[in-house]
């Protein structure tokens, strides 16, 4: 559970940590909008590029970002099994009764190399933007919405929140499967019966630490009489600087790069 990486953030000085919040929410969004128009190998291999460049903007190591994969291991074993045989097309070879495609291995790899994508770039944007930033960020870009009484700033808080409590579950997971295994559970079963049992004595306590976080959290937030967004203030307003302009002109090409590949299929 230690290896999920989505919602923490890494403490650093880069040019990533430096962008405005508002940047990065529409960079990242741009980046799984084009993970969807790019549909061959070239356009994946322009989506790999911009990727890396920004993992080394970031200045986070990459084999931090990339230790949340394990999480998703199983999630992205089923997509390419699915996909290497149940898509139609011609036969490369028979197993039983199921039948892998050509069509099928190169939508299965296609499909793999998104969702890996998809997990990093999300990740990459987390591991640089603090929870409050985000919140901010995601505030001031629905600030339209106010107009038609939709609770903006309600709506970012919870977001923020729950993103911010992935890894605080992540670690409770961790914690009360080791105080099971000192007690005797065996989590090592080869039995998938015996596996989803012994998950009980884990979900159970679980719910409860969530439910008692949420109701402390709650306490707090009245505590100190939080009554939403109407007339509140921000510590650090958000402004754009220079670099973030320069970030959406570049942001602006790339996602042009990937429309133009698309429509010329390349």
């Amino acid at each position: 559970m230690k290896e999920i990486t989505l919602g923490q953030y890494y403490q650093t000085d880069s040019v990533l940590h430096r962008l405005d919040p508002r940047v990065k929410l529409v960079g990242t969004l741009c980046y799984i909008i084009s993970l969807f128009i790019v549909n061959s190998w070239p356009g994946y291999v322009a989506v790999g590029l911009f990727l890396a460049v920004m993992i080394v903007l970031s200045r986070v190591p990459f084999s931090y970002i990339v230790r949340g994969m394990k999480a998703i291991a199983f999630i992205l074993a089923v997509t390419v099994i699915f996909n290497l045989f149940m898509t139609p097309g011609e036969p490369l070879v028979s197993i039983w009764k199921l039948t892998v495609t050509r069509e099928g291995l190169s939508f299965a790899i296609k499909m793999a190399v998104r969702l890996v994508f998809l997990i990093i770039g999300s990740s990459l944007m987390t591991l640089t933007t603090t929870p409050t930033q985000l919140t901010d960020a995601l505030e001031n870009l629905m600030g339209p919405l106010k107009k038609l009484h939709v609770p903006v700033h309600e709506i970012s808080m919870m977001m923020s929140i729950a993103l911010r409590f992935i890894p605080i579950l992540m670690e409770e997971t961790d914690k009360i499967e080791k105080a099971q295994m000192a007690r005797g559970a065996d989590f090592e079963s080869k039995s998938i019966i015996q596996r989803v049992k012994s998950m009980v004595p884990i979900l159970v306590p679980l719910f409860i630490s969530a439910f008692r976080r949420a109701n402390d959290l709650a306490m707090a937030m009245e505590a100190r009489c939080y009554h939403g967004g109407e007339g509140r203030t921000r510590m650090k307003p958000l402004v754009y600087e220079r670099r973030d302009f320069i970030a959406y002109v570049i942001l602006a090409v790339f996602f042009g790069l990937c429309i133009a590949m698309r429509l010329l299929n390349l």
